[in-house]
């Protein structure tokens, strides 16, 4: 029997805005989200946690709403002064910023697991939402391009996803383990949502933790997940790139085939709506909304479609 909260899985920009959306739809505090790891790096000495941030400040209303990340009204003083230290010049911490990563990276040192540091920050910036690191386990995300293999991040900032794809690995995944609850979560959910997030480097590095892709099979009936592809583009970053790399076509159906394992049913654009029926042949109940959160209303909009179907 389902319990009355909500598992998501999410990662990036485009779990974010919906997440904004969820908040504002549903009790917080009847959230449990589940968040990749698989883009947290070490730089300057500091633990860092792009996608934990990232939706943490959502959440907590301090993002800088222009860029997606960071906080709003931010400076950038120790990190000009960092760069005659460090080759990191790429990676844009704020001052505000980098105190979370100072705290996280502190807490780190006195024994506290990923998942412990991450709800001593939601508390202290008054998050009721209950975010889930994937894993306390490290797994890292890393790209093989004619440069060489690089961490994810790297890629994203420094090389704005130009190098081409010739791998993609997710190291230390082999040892990684779910942390304590998550696997009920998924398993007990009133429903469980997959954000439109990368589905490669977001979503897919949840999956490879242990457990996890076998769980959300044996529930995919009760699994919504939402496409990140509209009209054969990504709405941000490189999942259109790496869907191709991996032999998936660049479309929700081409999402919906490397989720076909996993979910029961499949939130698109309205724009791609003539594709519902490839979608449908997969055996995969397909619903078409209005899924770009260009403001906090369509965002809204998105969170509420997707709890009522």
């Amino acid at each position: 029997m389902s319990e009355d909260f909500y598992t998501v899985l999410a990662g990036g920009v485009g779990a974010a805005k919906f997440i904004q959306g969820l908040v504002r739809v549903v009790d917080p505090s009847k959230l449990k989200i589940i968040i990749n790891t698989g883009d947290d790096i070490e730089l300057f000495g500091l633990n860092i946690c792009p996608d934990i941030d990232i939706i943490t400040y959502s959440i907590a209303e301090v993002v800088d709403k222009e860029k997606g990340w960071g906080f709003e009204n931010e400076t950038f003083n120790c990190l000009s002064v960092l760069k005659n230290y460090y080759d990191y010049g790429w990676f844009n911490a704020g001052d505000k910023d980098l105190a979370t990563h100072i705290y996280r990276t502190d807490l780190y040192h006195k024994g506290f697991t990923k998942a412990q540091i991450t709800s001593k920050i939601c508390k202290k910036l008054g998050v009721k939402a209950d975010l889930i690191p994937m894993s306390n386990e490290s797994v890292a995300t890393y790209i093989e391009t004619p440069l060489g293999k690089m961490h994810f991040e790297e890629y994203y900032i420094k090389h704005k996803c130009e190098p081409k794809i010739l791998g993609i690995s997710f190291r230390g995944s082999e040892k990684a383990k779910p942390v304590m609850g998550v696997i009920d979560y998924i398993k007990k959910a009133k429903r469980v949502i997959i954000c439109p997030s990368n589905p490669i480097v977001s979503i897919g590095t949840i999956l490879s933790v242990k457990d996890i892709k076998n769980t959300l099979s044996s529930v995919k009936d009760n699994v919504y997940a939402i496409s990140p592809i509209i009209e054969g583009s990504a709405v941000k970053g490189p999942a259109d790139k790496m869907l191709n790399f991996f032999g998936y076509e660049v479309s929700s159906v081409g999402v919906a085939k490397f989720y076909k394992e996993i979910i029961g049913h499949f939130i698109i654009d309205r724009k791609d709506q003539l594709l519902k029926p490839q979608i449908e042949e997969l055996g995969i109940k397909t619903y078409c909304f209005d899924t770009l959160m260009t403001n906090i209303q369509k965002k809204e909009n998105l969170a509420r479609y997707v709890i009522n179907l």
